[in-house]
């Protein structure tokens, strides 16, 4: 079902981040027809396994990196499998690890799940390693979009969907336990969840709304884009970073896209990057994520596979060639980073060599600490204007950015 091209060199020679690409064979039958998008991929929690949706309804999970020996003792299972959903898939996260029983369990991978979401609003539960589906979940009446499971290790699963609504899962008991949390008037493009989980961020693709909800109280705390607008324009991807002290969201007006940056906890518009879309007209942001480390932003856009920028300094330190015949939708890092996976609208996978920064200590100490400590609890702080802008990423608006 799938072939690689490891000879990126043959392949795309004026881009040398390439390090490969994963290829679907399809049957005749199936050229040229749509549904075969690659609408979302997932690396594990410990990067040991990668899934991509290839098209048609179905999903395939490879052992990563591609070569590896681990597991070929035979004690785990580290085929390539396929899961076969009946229905487009359009979200789909791998769940949380499961922790060791005993000194002599080996893997976790015995228990690892995936989660996939449909276009008919079914979200399906499958066991990456016997392959077997072990859970339905019925309630969405649209597609289901985005899903994710938050950090923080537990067996929850938020769903975001087009029929406006998102909706909270509790897999430890089966998903009988949901939470509906209703407030955007049209889709919902993309949730994400910060790094306490305390906060999800949503962007609503038609109702221009960017809103924050609580996960401990399930209710909506605000919508940062505030309520009139006059220009119209659309919103189509949004993600923390790791420390959860800014918000990032993708947007577009007219023939131009941006990338808004936000303190989630003030609802301050930190800096805007637009310079650099303005010559890719109407070819929209399809995704983006910040690195692990948090200091770079992937940019996935409708004709360029990846942009990679570095919040606070201007250009882009990395872009890709445009390609029209390919085109990117999706995007995510490693576990580990340094390698990021795009998705593209012809059902194949690329792998990328992103960037990699050492992070100096100084934004060690700023991400440990702005992971517990809002900016509310900054502020009354007697901090030195410098350290309290550095601390809360106000410095960003400082560097070449409108």
């Amino acid at each position: 079902m799938c072939s690689t091209e490891n000879d990126p060199a043959e392949l795309h020679p004026t881009d040398p981040a390439l390090i490969l690409e994963l290829k679907t064979r399809r049957p005749p039958s199936l050229e040229g027809r749509p549904g075969c998008e690659t609408w979302s991929v997932d690396f594990s929690p410990d990067g040991a396994w990668f899934a991509w949706s290839m098209g048609h309804g179905i999903v395939w999970v490879v052992a990563w990196p591609l070569d590896s020996q681990e597991g070929r003792d035979g004690k785990v299972d580290r085929a390539d499998k396929s899961f076969s959903c009946g229905h487009a898939v359009w979200g789909l996260a791998f769940g949380p690890q499961v922790p060791k029983k005993s000194d002599k369990q080996t893997s976790h991978d015995r228990t690892l799940l995936l989660a996939t979401g449909l276009e008919n609003g079914l979200i399906k539960i499958w066991n990456v390693l016997t392959g077997m589906a072990v859970l339905d979940l019925h309630g969405h009446e649209g597609v289901v979009r985005n899903l994710l499971f938050p950090p923080n290790g537990t067996l929850t699963l938020v769903s975001s969907s087009r029929d406006k609504t998102l909706r909270v899962w509790d897999l430890a008991r089966k998903g009988k336990n949901v939470q509906v949390l209703s407030g955007h008037k049209d889709w919902i493009s993309c949730c994400c969840v910060s790094s306490d989980c305390s906060m999800m961020a949503t962007v609503g693709r038609f109702d221009r709304m960017v809103c924050l909800w609580s996960l401990r109280s399930y209710t909506l705390i605000r919508n940062l884009m505030g309520g009139a607008h006059k220009t119209l324009y659309l919103l189509s991807s949004c993600d923390f970073s790791p420390d959860g002290a800014l918000l990032a969201t993708a947007a577009f007006s007219g023939a131009s896209w941006w990338i808004d940056l936000w303190d989630p906890y003030t609802a301050e518009k930190l800096a805007t990057l637009a310079d650099y879309f303005e010559d890719y007209g109407q070819n929209q942001i399809s995704s983006i994520q910040f690195s692990p480390t948090g200091l770079h932003l992937a940019i996935v856009t409708d004709d360029r596979a990846l942009g990679i920028w570095e919040p606070g300094k201007p250009g882009l330190s990395m872009q890709t060639k445009a390609e029209r015949n390919s085109n990117g939708l999706c995007c995510k890092y490693h576990p580990r980073g340094g390698v990021i996976a795009t998705g593209t609208r012809d059902g194949h996978v690329r792998f990328w060599r992103a960037p990699q920064t050492v992070p100096a200590l100084r934004h060690m100490c700023r991400a440990t600490l702005r992971h517990s400590v809002s900016t509310h609890q900054l502020e009354p702080l007697p901090l030195p204007k410098r350290i309290f802008q550095y601390l809360t990423y106000r410095d960003i608006a400082a560097s070449h950015l409108h």
